[in-house]
């Protein structure tokens, strides 16, 4: 028995589909809107529809952009012989909330994933590949530390080697402020594999 008006299950079904949204948050999203005033209704629907008309992919690393460059890539200050690959947009953030990297990234825009369908020519890596000149020192790839990401992580390295190019992996292992005893096996061997001198 449906107990919803047909506009409000379709705003439910509607936030249903985004990433992590289950059926209660949806619902709590839907009436969330329903009780705004009409003018925040409209200035959200306006940022949404202005968001995907304005950005797209920046022509030289993927990144987000709202122009053919993203600012990583405009900015003359960055180290252009220091590339650093990830998969996704979200992970050029969390890198530069670091503020330690100062090269330019590389966004792959996924991960090898045989059991997904998703192949080397399925992610940008032709596009990686065109940017590798004598004059690039290193290529740090930032991969996730699953599966996907250690195979794309693998098969970028091979694939770098023959060129003569530094190939590094960020570290992997127990994070800051954690405790040995809730790390997972996976979690401790990389931890222990990347030790360093005191």
């Amino acid at each position: 028995m449906n107990f919803y008006p047909q506009s409000v299950l379709k705003l439910i079904e509607e936030f249903s589909k985004l990433p992590g949204v289950g059926s209660k948050t949806a619902q709590r999203l839907a009436f969330h809107i329903l009780n705004i005033d009409m003018e925040q209704a409209e200035k959200l629907a306006s940022a949404i529809v202005e968001a995907k008309k304005n950005i797209r992919y920046c022509s030289v690393c993927g990144n987000l952009s709202d122009s053919d460059l993203c600012p990583i890539c405009k900015n003359d200050a960055r180290d252009s012989n220091l590339i650093c690959v990830v998969q996704e947009p979200r992970d050029v953030i969390a890198m530069e909330k670091t503020r330690e990297f100062k090269g330019l990234y590389h966004v792959l825009h996924g991960a090898i994933s045989p059991l997904g369908g998703v192949g080397p020519d399925d992610i940008r890596l032709k596009e990686l590949l065109s940017r590798i000149n004598s004059e690039t020192k290193e290529i740090i790839i930032a991969t996730n530390p699953n599966v996907e990401g250690e195979a794309t992580a693998m098969y970028i390295a091979r694939l770098l080697k023959p060129l003569g190019v530094r190939v590094t992996r960020i570290a992997h292992g127990v994070p800051v402020g954690g405790d040995l005893e809730y790390a997972d096996e996976v979690t401790l061997t990389k931890a222990l594999e990347g030790r360093r001198e005191i």
